[in-house]
């Protein structure tokens, strides 16, 4: 009871900061009131109401606030964006209700998961296909081959072969502790050779396309879930010095990763050129200062993608690094909830998945508010549920339905 009374405060509060973001950009219209950010908001409330009323009435044993969570930070997302450019921001609308959709009918028609575990082969196949195709279909988009276009449609690939390689090795690893417990070290490494093999060919692919933040991230994902499946840490240190000697490799190989690193060294040597998305952006956060210019006071659009990669920065300079802060908290308190989902799973396969998932959302927003911020390498992906991208906000709201769809279980969440 206690649980579902902090559910409706917490609604109420996302409602609130709905009201109030699209208050502020009606009244800060150019020539006059704009009429279409009390509509849009409006649409917003209305949507994650009806989200909340079906997974809450229907389904009441899940865990509610990875829905919440998740619903505040498309908020936030969708009213910078509306800031910055208002016919994305409807785009950005219309891909927010298709996500919601995705993450209903994910919890309404999908039985149980763990009956998906025997498809390791067929997630394998989808695995290798997607990676491979940016290298095949792709033309360069900022210095990578990631964005694909087929019948009148973009979208990046490797967006959705993030899903199929978490299912691939939650698959592929859910039998390792039990089925290899006694047996003898060599027999326990052949068992993961398969997957190593996958990983690195995939790895491989994110290299040739020269998409480091995929690769950084797929990195991420697969120890992770390689670590909770064998509970081995040497294991994790011989992925390390892999991953470093690759790293190393491609830096001799490829003049785009040594300029990328480059510019991370010294970011103002460059900034009239190459280095121009990085200066640009530690600029705009740094103008911001703890409370931000206001909305539509600042120069956001000075930094360029701001729309997608460098939104953190547009968030930061007219909100302030507090609401920075209050994002990273965010994205912490999902990563949370989605972490208790595999403590109370009941088999393998689908507490390999929930670990995989959370993973992924987590370790995307590490790299890219690292990146903008100047603290790694800058990689071109996206922050989820903020930034503008269709292929992201399907993917995540695709994961986070996986994720609900664990919880509901039977456990009851407090």
């Amino acid at each position: 009871m206690e649980s579902i009374k902090e559910e409706k405060k917490l609604l109420r509060y996302t409602y609130l900061l709905c009201i109030v973001l699209f208050l502020n950009l009606f009244l800060i219209g150019k020539d006059s009131f704009d009429k279409g950010a009390i509509i849009m908001g409006v649409i917003i409330c209305l949507i994650f109401a009806y989200s909340h009323f079906i997974i809450r009435r229907f389904f009441p044993d899940g865990d509610k606030y990875i829905l919440l969570f998740s619903n505040v930070l498309a908020v936030i997302g969708m009213g910078i964006l509306y800031r910055l450019d208002s016919p994305t921001a409807l785009k950005q609308l219309i891909w927010y209700t298709v996500g919601i959709a995705v993450f209903i009918l994910v919890v309404v028609l999908f039985p149980s998961l763990k009956k998906f575990g025997k498809y390791k082969y067929v997630y394998m196949v989808c695995t290798l296909v997607l990676m491979s195709l940016g290298s095949i279909l792709a033309n360069p988009t900022y210095g990578s081959r990631n964005w694909v276009s087929l019948a009148g449609f973009t979208f990046q690939p490797t967006e959705f072969a993030k899903l199929s390689l978490v299912a691939y090795l939650a698959a592929a690893l859910q039998y390792y502790g039990k089925d290899f417990q006694g047996k003898s070290e060599l027999a326990r490494f052949k068992a993961l050779l398969e997957p190593g093999i996958v990983v690195m060919v995939s790895l491989g692919f994110m290299v040739i396309q020269k998409d480091l933040g995929s690769a950084l991230l797929f990195f991420a994902i697969s120890v992770t879930m390689l670590y909770i499946a064998t509970s081995n840490f040497k294991y994790v240190l011989l992925c390390l010095v892999l991953f470093i000697m690759g790293a190393f490799i491609s830096y001799k190989l490829f003049g785009h990763v040594r300029l990328r690193f480059m510019i991370w060294g010294n970011p103002w040597k460059y900034g009239n050129n190459e280095g121009l998305q990085i200066v640009q952006s530690l600029i705009s956060i740094a103008s911001g200062h703890l409370f931000g210019t206001g909305l539509g006071l600042g120069y956001p659009k000075m930094v360029p993608v701001v729309n997608s990669d460098f939104i953190f920065a547009a968030i930061c300079e007219e909100m302030g690094l507090l609401m920075g802060f209050a994002i990273l908290i965010l994205f912490f308190l999902l990563f949370y909830r989605c972490m208790r989902v595999p403590v109370y799973s009941k088999d393998n396969f689908t507490r390999l998945l929930a670990v995989g998932y959370s993973t992924m959302i987590a370790a995307q927003v590490l790299v890219i508010v690292g990146g903008v911020v100047g603290a790694i390498p800058l990689t071109g992906i996206t922050l989820p549920l903020v930034s503008y991208g269709g292929s992201s906000m399907i993917i995540t709201f695709f994961s986070l339905g996986i994720l609900q769809k664990i919880s509901e279980d039977g456990q009851s969440y407090e």
